[in-house]
């Protein structure tokens, strides 16, 4: 065997989620919110049953898809894809819980899944509803596999819980009929759907049906994406459609949909952000299924492209409102970031898959700035609303004002027309157990990524072992890992030293472990261990000032707050109006309060800063040429995550920096 085949047949595999129960300050909250909040609430919204919120009517779409009502479809033409992500949400509670009304609500969703397909195997409400004609005629536009995909998704995630096989053998028709359709045999189309996803579905549907021709279907879309001539073009000509933008819209290149150029040819991250992210996350699967180093090469290229370039110190990307679209880089403003919530889940998933190739921390890194930042922010304390754009300044004064601000809102939102967000949320939250901990069978080793106290339960060379995470963590650095073995047993267990802290220790049983020899951010503890071993981790969590790169032209002069991966921010409940106005001395130092009552509890940050003192007669002069007195002023910082939970106002994650 080679190199190249050996490193990529032997990656790490996340453990699976029915082996995690998450017992954790921070974490166990949120979960159960989700269970117990935001899956019935969302449950509502696929029915129409939330007073004020924005109509889904998607379970009206396949009760119409079925026959078994009348009237018109409704939404956009990738409306099933929410009840997707709601059934695979549901798939993940049912992992860790039983729960028969839920279930019981989920099979019969499935039923009417069921119903609405057609003979053949095909199942999209829009097509079937509104266009029944017209299957096929606009991958570019109009979601069909995409669709698909999330359905696919859902019904893995259905089966891996719950055993019961009705939803997976009725997408598993589906991809039968897709597979009829696509492909380079003669008669068939050789193209795919202008948003990614089907491709890391089929992988998912491979996985739990062994069906190699799902894998196969997912590598043929992944390598005709971006080939000349183009699908695109192609389809458009047969539904003889004018070149003539509707309504004055620019015609959408083909770097939009991540089809410029064939996959293992592009070196930088372009187009609509979500698409993107969904697409590396298929092509890190298929360049391990298929020992691929041209994709694997690919993806690292992009990878450095995102992360060094084109990503939001939040782990937001995706900066451009304009086609939710990555620009050029270092493009990243702050009052007009997009930084679609959705973008930074799918981040996630491609961090975690690189991941389990690489080995390295880094990807580890982005995937918790991502979780603690970027994602979370999307939705409210008490689950009921949510953020579509995660911008990083705002100034409500100007949002009824600005095009640049017209999608920036100041609260979060019950529900979405395009409601993409708020279910992805959802399963997100409750998969959060298959991030945490990795294991690669043939070398005998356990990573642990993520610092979320949990109980984890798995094999090891035939040892069952019990590994049981206590941490406070984003608060502070103390984790310990205990482990529970009816043997001794010889293994390796790597703890990840993430990339923000500077000074760490690692003990076993007491005794301090050299954790200079780290292999990519990972402290590798290979010996035999015995019942009760227990490992401790201590990691210094300052407060950091965060200098952006000198190209970042839009935080010149200023510097952002981070403790541990949690970044911060300013409120004007807490520091009053303007706060652009704030100047940060370069010696600033702040203390780290836990406050209990905020936010559910979090550590705050206070500290001093200066602001322009405005005298008496001068507060009606638009200009003047003697600058204002500096006069301090208290601070406090609260975690980004968390802004708009209260009173709506001025936010801000950068802060003008005094030199």
């Amino acid at each position: 065997m080679s190199k190249l085949e050996n490193k990529l047949n032997l990656p790490l595999k996340a453990v699976s989620l029915k082996q995690v129960t998450i017992q954790d300050d921070f974490w166990s909250s949120r979960e159960k919110n989700v269970i117990e909040t935001v899956v019935p609430y969302q449950w509502k919204a696929l029915n129409d049953e939330i007073p004020g919120a924005e109509p889904s009517h998607t379970i009206e779409n396949f009760r119409l898809a079925a026959g078994e009502a009348e009237g018109e479809y409704y939404g956009m033409v990738f409306q099933d894809s929410d009840l997707g992500k709601w059934l695979e949400t549901v798939g993940f509670v049912l992992s860790g819980r039983r729960d028969p009304e839920l279930e019981s609500i989920a099979d019969n969703v499935i039923d009417l899944l069921g119903r609405a397909q057609q003979p053949d195997g095909y199942l999209n409400t829009y097509y079937i509803v509104k266009e029944p004609n017209a299957r096929w005629t606009n991958l570019r536009d109009n979601h069909e596999l995409y669709c698909a995909g999330h359905l696919m998704e859902a019904s893995v995630a259905y089966y891996e819980a719950t055993g019961k096989r009705k939803f997976l053998n009725i997408m598993s028709r589906y991809a039968d009929y897709i597979a009829t359709v696509f492909g380079d045999e003669p008669g068939k189309k050789r193209g795919y759907d202008g948003h990614p996803e089907v491709e890391l579905a089929l992988v998912k549907l491979y996985q739990a049906t062994g069906e190699r021709k799902y894998l196969d279907l997912s590598k043929f879309f992944i390598d005709e994406r971006g080939q000349k001539p183009h699908f695109f073009d192609q389809e458009a000509n047969e539904r003889d459609e004018s070149e003539v933008p509707a309504r004055g819209k620019k015609k959408r290149e083909y770097d939009y949909f991540q089809a410029h150029l064939p996959v293992r040819e592009q070196k930088t991250a372009e187009g609509h952000a979500v698409r993107a992210v969904y697409l590396y996350s298929a092509m890190a699967d298929l360049a391990v299924d298929y020992n691929d180093d041209s994709l694997l090469q690919a993806c690292k290229q992009l990878w450095n492209d995102v992360v060094r370039r084109k990503m939001y110190v939040t782990g937001g990307i995706g900066s451009s409102e304009y086609e939710e679209r990555f620009t050029v880089p270092f493009d990243l403003p702050n009052n007009r970031a997009y930084t679609e919530t959705c973008a930074a889940i799918g981040l996630m998933f491609w961090a975690q898959r690189m991941l389990q190739i690489e080995k390295d921390r880094e990807y580890a890194d982005v995937m918790e700035l991502a979780l603690y930042n970027g994602v979370l922010s999307g939705i409210s304390l008490d689950g009921k609303s949510y953020f579509y754009v995660n911008p990083l300044e705002v100034w409500p004064a100007t949002a009824n004002f600005r095009h640049d601000m017209s999608t920036v809102k100041v609260t979060r939102q019950p529900w979405f027309g395009c409601a993409c967000c708020p279910p992805n949320i959802a399963r997100l939250i409750a998969s959060l157990g298959q991030y945490i901990y990795s294991k690669n069978d043939s070398d005998r080793e356990l990573y642990v990524h993520l610092y979320i106290g949990s109980k984890l339960e798995l094999e090891i060379d035939g040892h069952r072992v019990q590994v049981t995470q206590q941490a406070n963590y984003p608060w502070n650095g103390q984790v310990s890992l205990e482990l529970t073995l009816e043997q001794s047993a010889d293994f390796a267990v790597a703890v990840r030293v993430p990339g923000w802290c500077r000074n760490a220790a690692i003990t076993v049983n007491g005794q301090e472990t050299d954790i200079s020899q780290q292999e990519k951010g990972y402290v590798k503890i290979q010996r035999t261990w015995q019942n009760g071993d227990r490992i401790e981790l201590v990691m210094d969590m300052p407060v950091e000032i965060v200098h952006p790169h000198p190209n970042l032209r839009e935080n010149a002069g200023k510097v952002a707050l981070q403790r541990g991966p949690v970044v911060y921010c300013l409120e004007e409940e807490d520091n009053g109006p303007n706060l652009q106005d704030i100047v940060l001395p370069s010696d600033a130092e702040f203390d780290v309060h836990f406050e209990k009552g905020l936010f559910g509890g979090v550590s705050v940050l206070t500290g001093s800063g200066l602001r322009s003192e405005v005298q008496a007669g001068d507060e009606h002069k638009l200009y003047t040429t003697q600058a204002f007195d500096k006069v301090a002023a208290p601070l406090k910082a609260i975690p980004y995550f968390a802004w708009s939970n209260r009173t709506p106002g001025e936010m801000t994650v950068w802060i003008r920096n005094h030199n």
